[in-house]
């Protein structure tokens, strides 16, 4: 790589729900996989490939959150790689609830994790190879989600609080419309309109596009809603 500094970023699309698994490394070959959602056998086998083929070192399964979508590949790596998985602990109940989650929405979703080995709740910070990711709490689409943002690179994972254009839902269990507004103006908006940010589902967008064309933002801003 011609900068050491430079923090690489690939998405595989995943499951039936078409959730964003995210691996993030290093120069060191280093490398964390956030929210797997790799359900069978043939997407097990193209995230093993990938991480082959890239030559990297996973060292953790780390997650923004507890659904189903976005947990199902966990014990897979765990079992392949031995690597702990990270969780805020809020989001615990979703873990115990996340089988028939899946089976509601037509997914059988194999061996599940029960509860995280690291809990990211009170957590400022999470490393692998020599990168830090701050971790941000933003309650909303469930009440432990968190956000993982990479200053130098101005790099943001987002999970399923903050989309291209839209924004998660809110009519799960735990979640909550006023809560996930609050995270998105008071805690991702402030990062800056050059963060470049990925989110659990759909396309890769920056805070200065979801300024100006995110309706659910832009309402907001334009004082026609008010979410407190």
């Amino acid at each position: 790589m011609e900068n050491e500094n430079k923090l690489q970023i690939a998405v595989l699309v995943f499951n039936p729900i078409q959730e964003n698994t995210i691996l993030l490394w290093d120069h060191t070959g280093e490398c964390v996989v956030v929210d797997a959602g790799n359900f069978s056998a043939t997407e097990d086998a193209r995230l093993t490939q990938f991480i082959a083929s890239k030559g990297l070192k996973p060292v953790l399964a780390l997650n923004t959150h507890g659904h189903f979508d976005h947990v199902m590949g966990v014990e897979y790596l765990r079992r392949t790689y031995d690597v702990p998985f990270a969780l805020h602990s809020d989001d615990q109940f979703l873990l115990e609830h996340a089988g028939p989650s899946a089976t509601l929405f037509g997914v059988e979703p194999g061996a599940l994790p029960a509860s995280a080995d690291i809990d990211l709740k009170g957590m400022d910070e999470i490393a692998f190879g020599e990168t830090r990711l701050r971790i941000i709490p933003t309650p909303g689409h469930t009440p432990g989600h968190v956000c993982f943002f990479q200053p130098e690179n101005r790099i943001l994972l987002t999970g399923d609080t903050l989309f291209c254009e839209s924004i998660g839902r809110t009519d799960l269990p735990g979640g909550d419309y006023s809560w996930i507004m609050r995270s998105i103006l008071d805690q991702l908006l402030p990062l800056g309109d050059d963060v470049h940010f990925w989110p659990g589902h759909g396309p890769d967008s920056t805070i200065g596009h979801e300024t100006l064309y995110n309706p659910f933002i832009t309402e907001i801003l334009n004082n026609e809603v008010n979410f407190r």
